[in-house]
């Protein structure tokens, strides 16, 4: 049975790999929701105008399809922008898959709606939601919108992946400021590869329950990885210290990201357990979790160093004379 699927948020991080993870399963027609037309339309997917700020461009769009994926939004910048688009736009959209009667909608939130840990093993249901700032607490009313139109609110941690701007380029930035590595002072941080996530969503839209309750999973890999690792593996992928790496103490951390704002924000995160555990949602929506952070990382290491202006792995590591040939 062809099922069709909106998926608003298309062109960005998340959103782009939930487009790819539907392109490629089986009996599945896309709408996409955008704002202004793409450049190099797909030719077999639907465009519906619309601008989560403009609620009113929003009528109809829910029409005749059986799922929506809701992965657009702002983060950062304006209070009130901020409230338009995450809050009353949710809002809005909500109220079309109430009108359309669509059964499943799928929202991309995040588990930052919290706040600042420490959260060790905690389980749906089990921490307040305490958001820290303006996006976050917008991001929790949009929650609320999709939870009482019986929607399935996805929220992961750490995103990492092709087209992350933030989680791996923060923690760069982090230990250029630090100079050094943790001296057994970070915490445990729940992680998730963005082409996983991308699987999740298109399932909990195409074969996850439709009963009108709504519900809130974590969507994190099983194994959470320790701070010490996550943040040696990015040195090491950038060759940041080319010899033994200074062990660097948490008074000395405090100190060193003082005057940096993105620096000590990553810092004050990747200080504390942020461990999230939701066991149900792999047997849900029938998709497997993967080799986690250490065994999908790799995949990802050379579209990082791209980023950076930086040559692939193989070519640094491949001996010179090789090289010279």
């Amino acid at each position: 049975m062809t099922r069709r699927l909106l998926i608003t948020g298309s062109s960005g991080f998340i959103g782009g790999h939930v487009l790819r993870a539907a392109g490629a399963a089986e009996d599945v027609r896309l709408r996409l929701l955008v704002r202004t037309p793409p450049t190099t339309p797909d030719p077999d997917a639907e465009y519906v105008y619309g601008d989560l700020t403009d609620t009113a461009s929003l009528h109809g769009v829910c029409a005749d399809v059986d799922g929506v994926v809701h992965c657009a939004g702002l983060i950062g910048g304006d209070a009130e922008l901020l409230r338009q688009a995450n809050d009353l736009g949710t809002r809005a959209l909500a109220d079309e898959v109430r009108r359309a009667g669509v059964t499943r909608f799928v929202y991309l939130s995040t588990a930052a709606v919290h706040g600042r840990g420490p959260f060790r093993d905690a389980r749906p249901g089990e921490v307040p939601v305490a958001p820290a700032s303006d996006t976050s607490r917008t991001r929790a009313a949009a929650e609320e919108h999709v939870l009482g139109a019986g929607g399935t609110v996805l929220r992961p941690h750490l995103v990492h992946g092709r087209g992350d701007r933030w989680v791996i380029p923060g923690i760069l930035a982090l230990l250029r400021t630090l100079g050094g590595l943790p001296d057994g002072w970070a915490g445990l941080q729940s992680m998730i590869d963005v082409e996983t996530l991308g699987r999740i969503a298109v399932a909990a839209a195409t074969t996850g329950p439709a009963d009108g309750e709504g519900r809130v999973h974590y969507v994190t890999h099983p194994d959470p990885v320790a701070g010490e690792l996550l943040l040696s593996t990015v040195a090491e992928t950038f060759g940041i210290f080319t010899e033994g790496a200074p062990r660097i103490s948490a008074e000395t951390a405090r100190q060193r990201v003082l005057g940096h704002p993105a620096a000590r924000h990553h810092l004050g995160m990747l200080a504390v357990d942020h461990w999230f555990t939701d066991e149900s949602l792999w047997r849900e929506f029938g998709v497997e979790p993967g080799a986690g952070f250490a065994g999908r990382f790799p995949e990802y290491a050379d579209w990082y160093r791209a980023q950076a202006g930086l040559p692939p792995l193989e070519a640094v590591r491949r001996p010179a004379f090789e090289r010279t040939r």
